[in-house]
């Protein structure tokens, strides 16, 4: 059974990009345009195997995102990737704290978000 990926970013070629990714590397995709949406997509499915979160978006961003997760014991220990244009030690430090388990940078490379993504999944 393949393993599902909860994509969240909000910028619809972004989110073609990874499915196109993701999917050929045998994963089930599912995507929402922001935090909100991500929320409103767990509290209604089961637990995708990892998520991976773009920072910058509107309404809630992926700090906020992974901040509401960690509170939620359900998702607690979700693997959370961030992808995003960002690349600051800051921010990068702003994710941790948050929770996330990983960051890469965009563009990304498939083979490595592949294995970045197999190096986090339980």
């Amino acid at each position: 059974m393949p393993k599902t990926i909860l994509t969240v970013d909000d910028s619809p070629s972004m989110r073609l990009l990874l499915r196109s990714a993701l999917v050929e590397r045998g994963y089930e995709v599912r995507e929402a345009e922001d935090g909100i949406a991500a929320l409103e997509w767990l509290a209604t499915n089961d637990q995708p195997a990892i998520m991976i979160t773009d920072i910058n978006m509107p309404r809630l961003d992926g700090f906020g995102l992974i901040e509401k997760l960690r509170e939620n014991p359900k998702h607690r220990d979700m693997p959370v990737l961030v992808l995003t244009t960002e690349s600051s030690d800051q921010k990068k430090a702003r994710a941790r704290e948050a929770g996330a388990t990983g960051w890469i940078v965009k563009p990304f490379d498939p083979e490595k978000l592949h294995s970045a993504i197999r190096r986090v999944i339980h």
